[in-house]
């Protein structure tokens, strides 16, 4: 495969007797020695450090940088020198109008010799995608845990041999950077950008900061036999997972590498009614912490698609579910739900409604009269308050052989009263939450009465919670 490679060709200005000067080619296209890849998943943004090893002459050596057919901010291209700085000195930074992916800086040099040169840019078109494979023994008591981030390169460029640094966090781009390498026509707002060497990004003083100390760290060590491990720098904003050793990563191929192995993590099972969030069933979920305690606990988790296995104990694996999950924290809880149990079953039951404590409204008296009856007066009642009471019971089966945990939320509008002997406690303002254990082979009714308050009676949206039958 053909890659769309940039360029970086050298010339110097050599003085002659008559004062005239020619342009001597001394290098093209020097090889990397080293490359560094910062990947920020919340925007189509990567860091790119490399470093190279010039061959400078004494006077003005114009040093030409180009990238074709590549996704590189012109507006972000800077020049750094790691050795003999003190004898090479930037002068100036040239764009040439007719070719929108090329500059040349002119380079005063006081040596005659190679020096390592640093080339720091943005680059769009590179990205990643953390995914987990999660293994339940048979038990449902413990399982393994392992994480896996995919490297995708659409970038226009190969790495080789490049070290990675994948980024989690949000930062606000003024300007995206495939836009500013697609557009060519270079504005009076990107000539700003370019004196200034990089792109404009939006974040607050700290962690702004604390961004640009993270694109300035150095190299990691160079690629050994030893099994690739994760480097983990936390950050206010952001999380950096840093990659031990290299990896090539070619233009449209893609690399799965291993995020980190969580062994025999401990978890529990629970049963829980949420309407809010899963929909109006009964859902088993899996649920362990990312801490300590369950092997992890470590680093927060990226977003990810989780694919949970049951080992059936007969040598193979049972597809259980398939999900993915948001960001979770140190110490935050990690829900694989199942959906619902076909061992389990739930019915809402409404078992008896009535009303009382009804106000009335007298609104006049009418007298009427019948030749067979005679006068006769009639009052006008309306009713303006009431209670409703209504008892209902959750019922739930088990045809599980094991016990369950099972935990409810139930949300009422209005002035509630919600009376029952299963110490329920508040969710917010308007929700009610309760649990029970069913044991094996077991039916189970939760009961409460539920009381609203209307019309007169009402006073406010609320719910009072009662201890009852």
């Amino acid at each position: 495969m053909m890659s769309r490679t940039f360029s970086l060709t050298l010339a110097a200005m050599i003085a002659a007797p008559v004062f005239a000067q020619q342009n001597v080619d001394l290098s093209t296209v020097p090889p990397r020695d080293t490359v560094q890849l910062t990947i920020y998943n919340s925007e189509d943004l990567t860091l790119v450090r490399e470093t190279r090893t010039v061959t400078f002459k004494q006077g003005v050596n114009p040093l030409q940088f180009s990238w074709a057919n590549t996704l590189i901010d012109s507006t972000s291209v800077q020049l750094r020198f790691k050795t003999h700085a003190d004898q090479l000195e930037l002068l100036d930074t040239t764009f040439p109008h007719d070719k929108p992916q090329q500059l040349t800086w002119n380079v005063r040099s006081a040596l005659d010799g190679d020096a390592s040169v640093e080339i720091t840019y943005f680059t769009s078109g590179l990205s990643w995608a953390a995914d987990y494979v999660c293994v339940s023994d048979p038990a449902e008591s413990r399982m393994s845990f392992d994480g896996f981030v995919r490297i995708y390169n659409n970038s226009g460029e190969d790495y080789e041999n490049a070290q990675v640094r994948l980024v989690v966090g949000t930062i606000n781009l003024v300007e995206k950077i495939a836009d500013l390498a697609r557009r060519g026509i270079i504005s009076e707002r990107d000539q700003e950008e370019m004196e200034r060497g990089r792109a404009v990004l939006k974040a607050p003083g700290r962690a702004r900061a604390e961004l640009q100390d993270a694109m300035s760290a150095g190299f990691a060590a160079a690629e050994t036999a030893a099994p690739k491990e994760i480097i983990k720098e936390g950050l206010s904003e952001y999380f950096i997972y840093t990659i031990e050793g290299t990896e090539t990563i070619r233009n449209t191929w893609s690399k799965r590498m291993r995020l980190f192995a969580g062994k025999a993590a401990p978890f529990d099972v629970r049963y829980r009614y949420r309407p809010e969030e899963y929909g109006e069933q009964l859902v088993r979920l899996f649920i362990l912490r990312n801490d300590e305690a369950s092997g992890l606990g470590q680093t927060p988790l990226p977003d990810g698609a989780v694919r949970l296995f049951k080992d059936n104990n007969r040598d193979g694996l049972s597809l259980l579910a398939q999900q993915t999950i948001k960001y979770v924290p140190v110490g935050q809880e990690i829900e694989l739900n199942l959906g619902p149990d076909p061992e389990v079953i739930h019915e809402w039951v409404l078992m008896r409604s009535f009303r009382d404590n009804l106000w009335f409204s007298r609104s006049g008296v009418n007298v009427r009269y019948s030749p067979t009856q005679g006068h006769k007066i009639e009052v006008n009642d309306q009713v303006i308050g009431w209670d409703e009471h209504q008892i209902w019971t959750d019922r739930i089966r088990n045809y599980r052989d094991k016990p369950i945990h099972v935990e409810l939320r139930r949300s009422f509008d209005g002035d509630i009263v919600f009376r029952s002997a299963l110490n329920p406690t508040l969710h917010d303002y308007r929700t009610v939450k309760f649990s029970a254990t069913i044991a094996p082979a077991e039916k189970k009714d939760l009961q409460y009465r539920v009381t609203t308050k209307s019309g007169y009676n009402q006073k406010e949206q609320h719910i009072v919670l009662e201890a009852g039958e």
